[in-house]
């Protein structure tokens, strides 16, 4: 276990030394310094919370990727996950919102917390659309597959399997639940939410066609292409729409910008490590339905971000959600482990 965790444990207790003598410098008291400690360790609680389906869904993609790029994934994505959407995505969304440049926006993050926090919130709207909508296709993929030969809840999943031979029925839903949300909203901000969702759409659209461009070897990039960047592109985009819930919902907790980037830095690194974890042991391949139990758990991410436009669900209910979906899968799959000992776990449906 440790091998697996080790590293993340190392990196928490850096990070909350970190944290600890920021909050000293920033207060010039125990009491303060132990206060912001406290939200750094609520912060990376909350974040690995929301991200174990984060971490399973990594881990079902991660096992057919080349080993070369399951370790640039690794290495460099860790790095644009703690880095790149924890600190720098925030100001990118404050810097186009409030037409403010680099150094501006990171003044105002320090100087004017307060202002730095409302001017993201007010981008709320669209993050929740651009990641509800690219979550959901994510989730559609796999569910609208008619080559599917394993179900979890079959009276749900073969409908939706022998529909998935019609072209763009997945993109059809996903434009009738954006316009059903954008009804619950006032126009300015039903117009924001559209055009976010559809940005949202057509990543997941430019991604797919980035696979697909991969997918023959060639004699330049032979199979690492094929197994290699566009999975890589892909894991990227889907980390960010999963991160979209915590970065914002870390603002109930505090509007700096460095406690929120020590607490969600070190609950990143914990799903790297359960990722690894999950790779490494097999998990995914040796339990039938926990690949199912993450899908599913992504489609009911993608549906509380856009109930969240127009009513609140705290973050607490949407890490249990997801987190009870995958226990239940992870259960189902060690039952039918017990009445099938001899059948391999992805095996087709009898």
């Amino acid at each position: 276990m440790f091998k697996h965790f080790g590293g993340s444990m190392l990196f928490t207790l850096v990070a909350l030394t970190l944290g600890g003598w920021y909050g000293w410098e920033l207060t010039g008291s125990v009491n303060g310094a132990l206060g912001i400690l406290w939200i750094c360790a609520v912060l990376a609680v909350l974040e690995v919370s929301l991200s174990f389906d984060n971490a399973a869904v990594n881990a079902s993609i991660l096992k057919d990727m080349d080993p070369v790029w399951q370790h640039r994934f690794l290495t460099w994505g860790i790095a644009i996950a703690v880095f790149g959407m924890r600190i720098v995505f925030p100001l990118v969304i404050v810097m186009i919102a409030a037409s403010l440049g680099p150094i501006e926006a990171v003044k105002l993050a320090i100087n004017e917390p307060s202002k730095y926090e409302a001017i993201l919130n007010d981008a709320h709207i669209g993050l929740m659309g651009f990641g509800g909508a690219f979550l959901g296709m994510v989730g559609m993929k796999y569910f609208f597959d008619s080559d599917k030969e394993v179900n979890w809840i079959g009276v749900i999943e073969r409908p939706l399997a022998k529909v998935g031979s019609i072209d763009a029925v997945s993109i059809g839903v996903m434009l009738l639940f954006t316009y059903l949300t954008s009804t619950m909203l006032s126009d300015p901000d039903a117009l924001t939410f559209i055009v976010a969702a559809i940005a949202g759409l057509l990543t997941f659209i430019v991604v797919q066609i980035v696979n697909h461009i991969l997918e023959a070897p060639t004699p330049t990039t032979g199979q690492v292409a094929k197994a290699g960047f566009g999975a890589f592109l892909y894991l990227e985009v889907l980390d960010a729409s999963f991160s979209f819930d915590g970065v914002i919902g870390a603002f109930a907790l505090s509007n700096n910008l460095f406690v929120i980037a020590i607490g969600l830095g070190i609950g990143a690194m914990f799903v790297r490590s359960m990722t690894i974890f999950l790779v490494n042991k097999g998990t995914m391949s040796e339990y039938r339905y926990l690949e199912h139990g993450a899908f599913y758990a992504i489609l009911a991410l993608a549906a509380i971000m856009y109930v969240n436009t127009f009513q609140h669900i705290p973050e607490v209910v949407t890490g249990l959600i997801g987190a009870t979906l995958i226990g239940i899968a992870f259960w189902s799959s060690v039952r039918w482990n017990r009445a099938n000992p001899n059948r391999d776990a992805h095996s087709a449906d009898a």
